[in-house]
């Protein structure tokens, strides 16, 4: 039987399932990438959400530009 904890539990679980890829949109939107990274990086977060946004926070960060 699921108790009141369990779902709390579930429904904290869904729910960063849930911002994860919204944050890696957000993310990718405003940095600047070079070439058509930008694009490649909305289109595999958006097609892939959880996966998609856990690859771009573990190799996207090293492909944006950094302001001089």
């Amino acid at each position: 039987m699921i108790g009141p904890f369990q779902i709390l539990l579930i429904l904290f679980f869904l729910a960063g399932l849930l911002l994860l890829p919204i944050i890696a949109i957000i993310d990718i939107v405003r940095h600047e990438f070079t070439g058509n990274n930008k694009i490649v990086w909305v289109l595999i977060v958006l097609f892939f959400p959880v996966a998609g946004a856990i690859i771009y926070f573990v190799i996207g960060g090293s492909q944006k530009l950094t302001k001089n």
